[in-house]
């Protein structure tokens, strides 16, 4: 009698890159993270994350906030017991009329109005400049486009302090015309105007804007600056408040370059006039001043402060 021998069973076969790639699709992305969400999904799980997070967003407020806090309650405390040792948290006697010093003592209402002169012209100069130029290499594609952005570009490897001197020197004699911008808000106005990395932030922005779009006014009639005025422009609003806040930040706080420019008293800005009286008033009226002049820019924020998250995260998704 002949014995039957069971079948051999085959070995079995590996997973192709295919095959593991379609099981990938199927059952989503594998997410590791230091806590399970099991153990998130339990009510102890859920009272740990919430309050650890909790924790976590009180250290960060506190480490943004303390500094604001300090300098306000700074300027509402007397000589003596701001430089007390060790400093009060509160202030035990209120003196407002540190504030009111500041306003009159330092002449305010003047370098205020003078920052604030500097400031819009260079946000309005560099608007309508950057924005013509990025619309150009963008959407217009000049000849030899891509070497004037790359030259444009290099300029951002060039720290800052190399360019003081000859920038110092162009605006004392406009070369061709001979004038000099000593003492005038064009001496501030127009090397704002040349920022290649406002330039880049909207160029980005225009080259992520669909040419249908623009083709297709273009069919309807509209030609180049049209499209850019009635299209792209109000696409680009997000990226526009961006802009605008980096500018009126950069020509607000900048201190060393109008100290250059500007040797009249009655025309430095808020940056220069408060090193330039720091030295005949008391150091809480000086904080005080500081306050004061911070107020415009922390207003700018909270107004374009929609805008600004918009426009931060408008590069990171393509539609």
């Amino acid at each position: 009698m002949t014995a039957v021998l069971p079948p051999t069973e085959a070995a079995p076969v590996p997973p192709t890159r295919r095959d593991r790639r379609r099981e990938k699709r199927e059952n989503g992305p594998s997410i590791r993270t230091l806590v399970s969400p099991l153990a998130l999904a339990s009510t102890k799980g859920k009272v740990l994350y919430w309050t650890f997070f909790t924790l976590i967003v009180i250290a960060f407020a506190l480490a943004f906030l303390f500094p604001v806090y300090w300098m306000v309650t700074g300027a509402a405390k007397p000589a003596g017991e701001l430089t007390r040792t060790p400093p009060t948290l509160f202030p035990e006697h209120w003196k407002f009329s540190n504030y009111t010093d500041a306003w009159d003592q330092m002449d305010l209402p003047t370098h205020l109005w003078n920052t604030v002169v500097q400031a819009v012209g260079a946000w309005a100069l560099q608007i309508v400049f950057c924005t013509a130029a990025a619309y150009s290499l963008s959407k217009l594609k000049p000849a030899f486009g891509k070497v004037v952005l790359g030259g444009i570009l290099a300029t951002l490897m060039v720290p800052a302090q190399a360019m003081l001197v000859p920038k110092y020197l162009t605006v004392a004699d406009l070369p061709l015309i001979h004038v000099s911008l000593l003492n005038d808000p064009l001496g501030i106005w127009l090397p704002a105007v040349a920022n290649a990395f406002n330039l880049y932030l909207l160029k980005n922005f225009f080259d992520q804007i669909p040419r249908d779009v623009l083709e297709a006014a273009e069919i309807d009639g509209a030609g180049k600056l049209r499209q850019l005025w009635s299209i792209l422009l109000p696409m680009s609003r997000p990226v526009l408040a961006v802009v605008s806040i980096l500018g009126l930040v950069a020509v607000w706080q900048d201190f060393l370059w109008p100290l250059m420019v500007f040797s009249d008293t009655d025309k430095q800005p808020i940056s220069v006039a408060l090193v330039q009286f720091s030295q005949n008033i008391s150091q809480s009226t000086q904080i005080g001043a500081m306050v004061i002049a911070s107020i415009p820019m922390l207003l700018v924020f909270l107004v374009f402060q929609r805008h600004i998250i918009a426009g931060i995260s408008a590069g990171s998704t393509k539609g």
